[in-house]
């Protein structure tokens, strides 16, 4: 058996690794337990009020408008416990908190997140279950690996992993779950983590099969049927979804920009007024996609009805996201794609071959409006792929994303929603590349253990027994600090052995050295360094005055340079 100590250490390096995947199978099956409990809790809740899930049809008007409201006010009464502080949930946040925290998300954030959700989803608000189900699945994964105090690497690896578990427990999808990490979430395609992921996906479908059932909640869709003839109206349903992405990101950040400075309390009931007063009239447009692609896909339904429920879908869901209700986005743009192609089926139907292809055109939607919005055009058209068993999909599906992508992109500048609103509502979200790179290293795998420390009056009688010593790289000096907030180990030397025409010489150089906990990776020691641009860290796991090991700015300098971490 492996010790804790030496798991640290291995998995401190960017390597493929069997007890990494152990831990993300592990972390993987954690969270995909988590979200089959989320799901039954939605349903739970409303099998006590609708005849089928989402089905909000089977309600009186009346109901439809009050059920948001209540729905509102139970959802500030969770925010409330937790003091109004603790509401950022979803993917953005889950984004942020990689980047700022390497994965790491706050117990409180998640309990809002699943609580505030699973009474969102249940009252009919137009918001997804893949928000949630990212968030509790990160939250999950990278719970395990700070509980066993590992690498941050580490914890940003089970992190993604979870996420991974997450989706494709919600969605029954696999492989659009791993792509959709490694496009949108990481945007990095690494071995070491992919097949991590790939573990963990695989481990959440497995789950979710086992307890939900082998189907995918989307079961419209027939064997495909568009012809070469129908590739120029798949062409124009692409720019028509390439503009409705812009449209919406954009008034989506809107409302985010301006309702930022509105408490919490007005904002959430302004949305579940929205979403009453627009259920009462267009039930269908409730809830998050189911029912509105079975009423969208349903026969002889006039277009001046689709484009009224279109209208009211996007209108439910800018305001519900944008005013702050939990839940995800994925869901109702799905939906939205959906109805979409089912308008231009309408409008094309009579000029092209095949008896009814509003099924196609509604897949052909749903890909092309995930792609422009999210701006992750391989994991919409794996989604797609997935989601109706078909690789018939494939081309049409890559010729509608991508003419929505570069026609959205490129005449309009949108990018992806995650982008916008992270900006919109000042969370980091980016590194340096600099910093990309070393902090997939944790220190704990290039620290230099070969070190002695020395108490500070004794120090010049050690660097003259050690002038003959070749083992001993560094030798720590430790000194009293003036403050508590200073290190014992303000300074160290350096022994450095140097042959000069046959002759050894010793030179020592004086250094600073400053503190590092042991989980940080090589990005934490640049950072603490990067002013100075010389010394190095001590490294300690939980008491700071004991030393583990060293890290020097030239070995930082080494990597960078030659990519290596030895000097």
């Amino acid at each position: 058996m492996i010790s804790l100590s030496l798991l640290r250490k291995r998995l401190a390096l960017p390597r493929t690794s069997w007890q990494l995947c152990l831990l993300a199978a592990l972390g993987g099956t954690a969270s995909a337990l988590l979200v089959v409990l989320f799901t039954y809790s939605i349903e739970t809740v409303q099998s006590f009020y609708l005849v089928q899930k989402d089905n909000y049809t089977s309600l009186s008007a009346l109901s439809r408008f009050h059920l948001p409201i209540v729905g509102g006010l139970v959802i500030l009464f969770f925010a409330w416990l937790t003091g109004y502080q603790y509401l950022r949930t979803g993917i953005p946040f889950v984004l942020h908190r990689l980047k700022v925290a390497n994965g790491i998300i706050p117990f409180r954030n998640t309990l809002n997140q699943f609580f505030g959700s699973v009474i969102a989803l249940a009252s009919g608000f137009s918001v997804g279950k893949e928000g949630p189900a990212i968030h509790l699945g990160a939250a999950c994964s990278s719970y395990l690996g700070n509980k066993l105090n590992l690498p941050f690497n580490t914890i940003r690896t089970l992190c993604a992993c979870g996420i991974a578990a997450g989706i494709s427990a919600c969605f029954n999808t696999p492989i659009a779950a791993v792509i959709f990490v490694m496009e949108v979430i990481l945007r990095e395609y690494k071995v070491h983590i992919f097949i991590p992921v790939m573990i963990a996906s695989i481990t959440g479908s497995m789950i979710s099969r086992s307890l939900l059932g082998p189907a995918h909640e989307f079961g419209y869709f027939s064997k495909i049927s568009l012809s070469f003839d129908h590739y120029p109206v798949l062409i124009i349903l692409g720019l028509i979804l390439g503009l409705l992405a812009y449209g919406f990101n954009r008034y989506l950040v809107i409302i985010i920009k301006y309702s930022s400075s509105i408490h919490i309390v007005p904002r959430i009931m302004l949305a579940a007024l929205i979403t009453g007063i627009l259920g009462f009239f267009v039930p269908f447009a409730m809830g998050t996609d189911l029912s509105v692609i079975t009423f969208a896909l349903e026969n002889n339904i006039p277009l001046q009805l689709l484009l009224g429920v279109l209208f009211a879908k996007i209108l439910m869901t800018i305001t519900a996201l944008g005013l702050g209700i939990p839940g995800g986005i994925i869901g109702p743009i799905i939906g939205i794609g959906a109805i979409v192609g089912t308008c231009v089926s309408i409008l094309v139907t009579g000029y092209l071959p095949g008896e009814n292809f509003a099924g196609d055109y509604a897949l052909m939607g749903m890909a092309g409006f995930l792609a422009a919005t999210l701006n992750a055009p391989l994991a919409a058209l794996l989604t797609v792929v997935e989601l109706s068993n078909q690789l018939e999909v494939v081309v049409p599906a890559m010729i509608v994303i991508t003419t929505a992508c570069v026609f959205s992109g490129q005449f309009f500048n949108n990018r992806s929603v995650f982008v916008m609103q992270l900006e919109q509502q000042g969370l980091k979200y980016r590194k340096s590349p600099i910093e990309k790179s070393l902090q997939r290293i944790g220190v704990l795998g290039v620290l230099q253990e070969n070190i002695s420390v020395y108490q500070q009056e004794c120090s010049l009688e050690v660097f003259r027994a050690l002038k003959n010593v070749e083992l001993l790289n560094h030798v720590i000096i430790e000194v009293a600090p003036e403050t508590e907030s200073l290190s014992p180990y303000s300074t160290f030397s350096w022994l450095k052995i140097k042959h000069d025409s046959g002759t050894k010489r010793v030179e020592i150089v004086q250094l600073q050295l400053l503190p590092l906990q042991s989980q940080s990776t090589l990005a934490e020691a640049y950072l603490a360094l990067i002013e100075q641009r010389d010394g190095g860290v001590y490294i300690y796991d939980n008491d700071p005055n004991e030393i583990l090991g060293i890290i020097t700015f030239e070995q930082i300098r080494s990597y960078l340079l030659e990519g290596k971490t030895t000097v």
